[in-house]
């Protein structure tokens, strides 16, 4: 459970929020909604895109946006493009955005170490909802991430049948 925290009147509620982005649709989806999120309620965001510096299992691989092979010049681009379509989006709505980029070989850990490295009050982040053995292969960036928060964690999943 989340205390609520009083904030002065007229100041954002969360003035900060990191958008983590996989650049798969399910975080086309929670990137819009974090921009309008951010747009009602006067914050600022930090787009985040992890390139993950191992190779993945292969059952994995077929779940995530990224091509495994990439070399890192190429994951580097890959992840820049990610966040450079949350900086358009938030543009459009005259948000304010910082975009990250970072390689790590935890996507999980990235976005806890980004929240906390650039005092972000809110993750707002897509989640894929993969359940049985795709979990257990991939396992749920999304899990650690809400395990390991020291802020609150706003979770879009798709719509049953939408993915």
């Amino acid at each position: 459970m989340v205390n609520p925290i009083a904030h002065p009147a007229g100041a954002p509620r969360y003035k900060r929020i990191l958008v983590p982005t996989d650049g798969s649709d399910v975080s086309a989806a929670a990137e819009h909604a974090a921009v309008e999120f951010a747009r009602a309620h006067g914050s600022e965001i930090v787009a985040l895109s992890v390139a993950q510096t191992y190779p993945t299992y292969a059952a994995a691989e077929a779940a995530m946006a990224v091509d495994p092979n990439l070399d890192s010049e190429a994951l580097r681009a890959w992840a820049e493009r990610n966040v450079r379509r949350v900086s358009a989006a938030a543009a459009g709505a005259g948000v304010a955005c910082t975009p990250l980029t970072v390689f790590s070989h935890s996507a999980s850990d990235a976005i806890l170490d980004s929240a906390r490295d650039h005092d972000c009050d809110l993750i707002f982040m897509g989640s894929h909802g993969r359940r049985g053995l795709s979990r257990l292969l991939a396992g749920s960036e999304t899990q650690k991430v809400l395990a390991g928060a020291e802020v609150p964690v706003m979770v879009l999943r798709p719509r049953p049948g939408s993915a």
